[in-house]
């Protein structure tokens, strides 16, 4: 049985205790198949040559054992530290959210060229962003790339919108579009004028435009996936009178499982998302105005929720993870 040396990368500084960091590392200690493990946190300042620009591959790095936790202070990221290069490990799991930048993703893919990532960092930026949808224009609701105010106004006349920053998450950002009005999931504003206020960003990065799907209130599906098999599914509802579902946003969360629909799905896009080295990730499903569930989101990056899987499931979920983890460095 090959064993491997692994390293974690993560910010501790935006850590809850619902992370599944925690968890995850606490279980891949004690596996047969990890000789030793490692976390470097963005948060040590020791580590921004690093995390800044890639600099350097040495890291200022805590070893993981038992007694890993979180703690609100953070301190075990910055005490009792030690050393290491990064290219002297075999497998690289990647637990940062946005804002990471392109250029750190890419840097870190040329310099460990070698080095099984997880998920590939430009996998990360390909299917991260809310774009990739359109590769499976069949499996959303009708969606549209917007660059400019006017291609928004246009599409609005067709369908009530959501507009979806590219690379935002949680639901940071989200607007729905109702003719003359927008709602950023607090109040209303008239919909030119906002729009004015975000077209810098609305022309030189773009928004994914989809179409406002009136069953929202059924909820937002989010299916964990981990090489092609959909090992958990929970439904985030929308609070009273709000139709952003995520958790973050205000929404709460109950265990589900996954329909026929959802299967076929992931099964469609899971061949295109292992071309790009995208092993574990989440999807998201809304039900569209027929019943059916739909594809509304692909996420790539720090995928979470695998402890509350556990609990709402009975299974587990982490080990089933971190089995996958391993086979696929074996390869």
């Amino acid at each position: 049985m090959k064993k491997f040396k692994t390293i974690a990368l993560t910010d501790h500084t935006n850590h809850s205790k619902e992370n599944s960091l925690y968890a995850i590392l606490r279980q891949m200690a004690d596996h047969p198949q990890c000789s030793q493990l490692d976390v470097a946190s963005r948060g040590n300042i020791n580590n921004a040559l690093f995390f800044d620009d890639v600099s350097t591959t040495q890291l200022s790095v805590k070893s993981v054992d038992q007694s890993f936790n979180f703690d609100k202070k953070g301190l075990q990221f910055n005490l009792k530290t030690r050393w290491v290069d990064l290219l002297d490990y075999d497998i690289i799991l990647l637990r940062l959210p946005r804002p990471i930048s392109d250029h750190f993703l890419i840097t870190l893919r040329e310099i460990a060229q070698d080095k099984v990532i997880i998920n590939d960092p430009l996998g990360i930026i390909t299917c991260s962003s809310k774009s990739f949808l359109l590769h499976f224009p069949d499996l959303c609701p009708p969606i549209k790339l917007c660059r400019s105010i006017e291609e928004v106004i246009q599409f609005s006349k067709v369908h009530d919108l959501v507009l979806k920053p590219l690379k935002a998450y949680g639901g940071k950002g989200l607007l729905k579009i109702t003719g003359a009005v927008l709602n950023d999931g607090q109040q209303d504003w008239e919909t030119l004028p906002f729009l004015k206020t975000i077209e810098e960003e609305l022309n030189t990065e773009g928004f994914l435009a989809m179409k406002y799907l009136k069953n929202v209130h059924e909820g937002d599906k989010r299916l964990i996936v981990v090489n092609g098999k959909i090992l958990a599914a929970s439904l985030r509802l929308p609070a009273k009178d709000s139709w952003l579902c995520n958790v973050a946003q205000g929404g709460t969360s109950i265990p589900s499982k996954p329909t026929h629909r959802e299967q076929e799905i992931v099964k469609k896009i899971n061949p295109l998302l292992t071309q790009h080295g995208i092993l574990i990730y989440g999807v998201d499903t809304l039900v569209d105005d027929q019943g059916e569930r739909i594809l509304s989101e692909i996420n790539t990056l720090s995928i979470g929720g695998f402890p509350q899987a556990e609990k709402q499931t009975g299974l587990p979920i982490i080990q089933m993870t971190l089995d996958q983890i391993f086979n696929y460095a074996s390869l």
